[in-house]
């Protein structure tokens, strides 16, 4: 028996449709990209989640393979809160030029934990570009709410927790620009690279932290 018209259109649809639910499921199977981040106080590799913050991380990895990190400072470091970084200038301290903002995809479900990664911004919620922080606790209130928005996670560390707390250890205050909060001896990322999926070691061993601190005004990128 052949295949009416309208039958035939219909089996072409179902045939498209299976074989983009299997090119879907195929594409949410592959891992996520890793960066691996050299400072001059340690590695740490960050896991990507381009499949929860798509924008962001595309964003992220374009600075990345642009070598737009390498010679850029950790310049804000806040104890039991946060560190942040790559945008300023190493050298002079100035802030480098970046792309366009990008629209903030804070709702995605990532919530600020401890080793998170997110975008830092300033007020304007889709003001965020290249800067980053880490989350050194757990910090609720730079997740969305129904009245505000969020800082966007696009993020993880999955290896390297050990240098991540080292540096929140180190010793703050006035330099160069910064009235408060930046490492007295500067914390420079000397390079950004990708990095193999599966190449590190695994997630991060978090052990207990202490209460977050209740400061949303540190991920200005200013």
């Amino acid at each position: 028996m052949s295949i009416q018209p309208r039958t035939r259109i219909g089996a072409l649809a179902m045939l498209l449709l299976a074989v983009m639910l299997l090119h879907g499921e195929a594409r949410a199977e592959e891992p996520n990209p890793q960066v691996k981040v050299t400072t001059n106080m340690g590695e740490f590799v960050i896991e990507v989640r381009q499949d929860r913050a798509p924008l962001t991380a595309a964003n992220f990895l374009r600075y990345v393979r642009e070598g737009f990190y390498s010679g850029t400072l950790l310049h804000r470091v806040v104890a039991n809160f946060v560190i942040q970084g790559g945008g300023h200038d190493a050298l002079s301290y100035a802030l480098k030029a970046t792309h366009e903002n990008v629209f903030n995809e804070s709702g995605n479900g990532l919530q600020n934990k401890r080793g998170t990664v997110g975008l830092a911004r300033g007020d304007a919620p889709h003001s965020g570009n290249a800067q980053f922080y880490v989350n050194l606790v757990d910090n609720p209130d730079l997740d969305p709410v129904s009245t505000r928005w969020g800082y966007t996670v696009f993020g993880r560390i999955v290896q390297g927790m050990d240098v991540i707390e080292h540096i929140g250890e180190t010793p703050t205050g006035a330099a160069g620009p910064f009235k408060s909060d930046a490492p007295l001896k500067p914390v420079i990322i000397e390079k950004v690279e990708m990095v193999a999926p599966g190449a590190t070691r695994g997630p991060a061993e978090l052990t207990p932290a202490p209460p977050p601190r209740q400061d949303t005004t540190i991920l200005s990128p200013k």
